[in-house]
């Protein structure tokens, strides 16, 4: 739980709750399996994007800096009168709880996301007072498009209310309100349209519910039903019950299990249920550096994190979302260009990420700009992408034996891999600049055909063994040849430079390299002399070389891919020491975001699903190691 006194996480601004945003950091996650919505501490819905991860954002006030712009494109819960927040998810769940409290009053709001339903999917909010009395401002302000829609709203008497964006060419959709609760329509001059405001006022034991539900067209006023009495608490006692069922399948008992869970939760989170994609993280835009311009969208499937996130999930446990992700994956192989290959980022429907553009209309988080939606990386070659896809198949292979269509996509990626694996690439940390021969990509290069051949073997499956046997023998020697220097003791980032970069840890994790072996050893000893302080790990020295200005924060994948070095190495108490420092700069419920500034402020995309698949990985591994 978090405590907050409506203040700045930074403690800049006097108390008192009025318009300023949060940190990062300061908001939990809700979801029904097609998008998310974060929650700040101070009851405000900060960022959604509806109805999918990666369609455009309704609220999106966390891109905007402190002032009047905090309170539009936003969902607000205001009491009269607060002392002091706490934030907590309800046990083993996604539905989450902001309490409220004051001298004189205890109060709280409940949000949750229905996964299982499947029509307009509603958001739900309930508003209580547990002790005492408090009154309550309730604003919803969507604003379509990322603010570039302008809408109306139409009052329903007795029902609630209908935002309805003015360009029906954006395809926006509509949003309907209800609630018994009345409101009033409150006009703002600088938004994209009115907002919607109720004024509350309970005693212990009273609630007022608010369900905002989308809708792909505008329904007739007589078909918007009114809210029954009850409907929110079925809604509730419903999601807790799916999220505690689910939860229940994991096979994980060991020492840190809460963490473990937490991250399961959100990672379940991630997963697109209509496809089964698995998306990178559920926002865009939020910055890497404060002021800087590494603000990317990172609402897709990328098939390395996807990979990654699948095999996480599994190992838990949680088998369906393994099977889910291969029936995605293979309709991607099935549809890949002979001359492009797989692409290394899709939208959750499968397409290409759309066109990278600034929002310049947006100021940014903590004036961070530009602000950017699509992503330029889906033009990218990765060849490391073909390494984790097919270790994840592999993987996949041990639960359930995949299917001969499913092989057949295979050794086409293959194919493409060996006409294509010779060429430089942008790598795993998509740079900028040009592309090189990077150490990671050949490994993963290796990686993608010594898996196809272990499940070749096993399976008796059809195979052009010389071929594959042939291309994984020659990247293996590439690596070792081309990517080792041995005046400086170390693998590099690439040949002829002397930077190490935070991938070169998973070659013990991947087997490319035994956890023991001299060459390692003293990789991991570079590594920790020019990337690690304490427990924080950067992904390589920001120097301009991946084609961007400014610098960024540690990036909190690499802290747990550190973990598991040290455990493999056999180094278990310092391995036991990073793992549990690198917890605490979890937020109040357990989430990160991508990268840590030198103060330990979260930030970038958030939350990361790539963090807490390596949260998961290194947390199974060391208990295990430990026993």
């Amino acid at each position: 739980m978090t405590d907050s006194v409506g203040a700045d996480p930074l403690g800049t601004a006097p108390t008192g709750y009025h318009p300023i945003m949060l940190a990062i950091e300061d908001h939990g996650v809700i979801g029904d399996l097609r998008t998310v919505a974060l929650v700040g501490t101070d009851g405000s819905i900060d960022f959604a994007c509806l109805p999918d991860f990666d369609s455009p954002a309704v609220f999106s006030a966390l891109l905007t800096e402190e002032g009047a712009a905090a309170e539009r494109s936003t969902f607000t819960v205001r009491p009269g009168s607060c002392t002091r927040t706490k934030q907590l998810y309800l046990p083993d769940s996604n539905v989450l709880m902001t309490r409220f409290l004051d001298a004189d009053s205890v109060a709280e709001v409940v949000d949750l996301m229905d996964p299982e339903d499947d029509g307009t999917r509603p958001l739900v909010r309930t508003v209580r007072v547990v002790r005492g009395r408090q009154s309550f401002t309730v604003r919803c302000a969507p604003a379509f498009d990322w603010g570039r829609v302008r809408h109306s709203v139409e009052l329903l008497e007795g029902v609630g209310a209908v935002f309805l964006p003015s360009d029906d060419s954006a395809g926006s959709g509509c949003l309907v309100l209800r609630t018994s609760a009345a409101l009033r329509v409150a006009d703002d001059p600088e938004a994209t349209g009115p907002a919607v405001v109720a004024e509350i006022d309970l005693g212990a034991g009273e609630a007022a519910d608010f369900l905002l539900t989308w809708h792909d067209e505008a329904p007739h006023r007589n078909d918007v039903d009114v809210l029954g009495e009850h409907e929110a608490d079925r809604r509730r006692d419903a999601v807790l019950a799916y999220w505690q069922q689910w939860l229940a399948r994991s096979t994980y008992a060991g020492r840190w299990r809460e963490m473990v869970h937490r991250s399961a939760l959100l990672l379940k989170l991630m997963v697109h249920r209509p496809t089964g994609a698995l998306i990178a993280a559920p926002t865009a835009g939020l910055p890497e550096e404060i002021g800087g311009e590494r603000n990317w969208d990172y609402r897709y499937a990328w098939l390395r994190d996807a990979a990654f996130t699948s095999y996480a999930l599994m190992r838990l446990g949680f088998v369906e979302e393994g099977r889910a992700f291969l029936s995605w994956l293979e309709q991607r192989m099935a549809e890949a260009d002979d001359e492009s290959g797989l692409l290394p980022v899709y939208t959750v429907h499968g397409a290409p990420p759309p066109e990278e553009v600034e929002l310049t209309h947006l100021s940014g988080y903590r004036g961070s700009r530009p602000v950017r939606i699509g992503n330029a990386a889906g033009s990218q070659r990765q060849l490391d992408t073909y390494g984790e896809v097919m270790d994840s198949v592999y993987i996949a292979n041990k639960e359930t034996p995949i299917s001969y269509d499913l092989w057949t996509r295979v050794r086409g990626s293959l194919d493409w891999l060996d006409r294509n694996r010779h060429l430089p690439d942008q790598g795993l940390w998509e740079s900028r600049g040009e592309p090189q021969f990077h150490t990671y990509s050949r490994v993963m290069v290796w990686v993608a055909f010594e898996r196809a051949l272990r499940l070749a073997r096993q399976r008796g499956l059809p195979a052009p063994v010389e071929a594959w046997e042939k291309a994984a023998a020659e990247a293996y020697e590439e690596v070792q040849r081309d990517c080792w220097d041995g005046d400086l003791g170390t693998y590099t980032q690439f040949p002829g430079t002397d930077q190490v970069e935070a991938g070169l840890l998973i070659l013990p994790l991947v087997k490319f390299s035994g956890p023991t072996d001299p060459r390692f050893l003293s990789t991991l000893q570079r590594i920790e002399s020019d990337l690690v302080v304490d427990s924080l790990v950067q992904r390589y020295p920001p120097d301009g070389s991946d084609g961007l200005d400014g610098g960024e924060g540690t990036f909190n994948l690499c802290s747990f891919w550190y973990v598991e070095a040290l455990t493999r190495s056999g180094r278990l108490d310092r391995a036991r020491n990073v793992l549990e420092k690198a917890f605490t700069y979890a937020n109040h419920v357990g989430l990160f975001a991508e990268e840590l500034s030198a103060s330990g402020e979260q930030l970038g995309n958030f939350p990361q699903a790539l963090t807490h698949l390596g949260l998961i990985s290194a947390a199974v591994n060391l208990d295990r190691a430990l026993g």
